[in-house]
């Protein structure tokens, strides 16, 4: 009889001592968010633009206990510096990586080798590439054609209410698919509803705001008929405006602009500027991270997202939702 209890109890033993070992490698396994790792890679990590991306995507894993370290090139035309990143990026096993592509063809076959390692979550600009899990941007042709309705009302005020004369489009890149697709969108609407607007000058820059306002004097001086300008993205807004701003031309030449900083607002409120069409970086960066989270766990993603964009005004640029998006808060 003591012979069966003294095994019942080394049985009771062993079982409580098994428990307690699972309790303690249950307690100890990594199963918070935490040990996660989702890097983002931007176009250029000192561009307001992209700073306020990062903005989003650092609060997205604050919120989400995610790991988000930021990376990006310099410059936007840096490619080859981009690729590096990602591949550096990918060799680091994370759980996904969020990604704007620089250049849509340089970028299109390592976006498909890094998949097949782990899930590419694209934002901002498209790549030659079907491997991504999901990508969240701004519909970039209804933002162009935002900006042709803009720079329309633009000249239409400055003209007694004619929407009629030459208008020039500035980009800041060649190759970079949301800058094709704006001046797409740009194009299709002043062949489609403003037949009295005539595009006289199509432009592409190297990305500097000097070379912008180079181009921007150069056409003012070769066209005197010239009654606006679209400059498709942040940096030849800048450039564009200073031409404007030099020539003494707000108010009598409209120029639209895409994205927003300090400067350009300080134009827009001076009347240098006569639109800006501004995006939202920050959601783009935040719900980049949140959906990469979500596609790391093999949860469902919607393969598109429209991040969507807005045409701000002097007159509404005070309004609640407008001003969030020129003011977001990068802490």
């Amino acid at each position: 009889m003591k012979f069966v209890t003294s095994i019942l109890n080394r049985r009771a033993f062993v079982a409580l001592a098994a428990a307690s070992m699972l309790a303690g490698v249950m307690h100890s396994a990594p199963a918070s968010a935490a040990d996660v790792t989702i890097p983002i890679i931007v176009k250029d990590t000192t561009s307001f633009y992209w700073q306020i991306v990062l903005a989003g995507a650092r609060k997205a894993g604050k919120d989400l206990g995610v790991n988000v370290p930021e990376l990006g090139a310099q410059a936007e035309t840096d490619v080859n510096g981009q690729i590096s990143i990602l591949e550096n990026a990918v060799a680091g096993n994370p759980a996904a990586v969020v990604i704007a592509p620089t250049e849509a063809k340089a970028l299109g076959k390592p976006i498909d080798e890094a998949a097949t390692n782990v899930k590419i979550i694209g934002i901002d600009s498209g790549a030659d590439s079907k491997a991504f899990t999901s990508f969240l941007t701004t519909d970039n042709i209804q933002g162009g054609r935002v900006a042709a309705d803009g720079l329309a009302a633009a000249i239409g005020e400055a003209n007694g209410g004619k929407v009629e004369g030459d208008v020039a489009l500035i980009t800041a890149l060649p190759g970079a698919g949301s800058l094709e697709q704006r001046a797409q969108g740009f194009k299709e609407q002043l062949a489609a509803k403003y037949p009295g607007l005539k595009l006289v000058a199509d432009k592409y820059a190297d990305g500097q705001a000097t070379t912008g306002l180079n181009i921007a004097t150069d056409l003012i001086t070769a066209n005197p008929n010239l009654k606006g300008i679209f400059a498709s993205n942040l940096i030849m807004a800048q450039g564009v405006g200073q031409a404007i701003a030099e020539n003494s031309l707000a108010g009598k030449v409209g120029l639209v602009g895409f994205d927003s900083d300090e400067k350009l607002i300080k134009f827009l409120n001076d009347g240098v500027i006569s639109a800006l069409v501004v995006q939202d970086p920050y959601r783009m960066g935040y719900d980049g991270i949140k959906t990469a989270l979500a596609a790391s766990k093999g949860e469902k993603v919607e393969a598109n997202v429209d991040t969507g964009a807005n045409l701000v005004t002097k007159a509404n640029m005070k309004d609640p939702k407008i001003d969030a998006l020129l003011n977001p808060k990068l802490d």
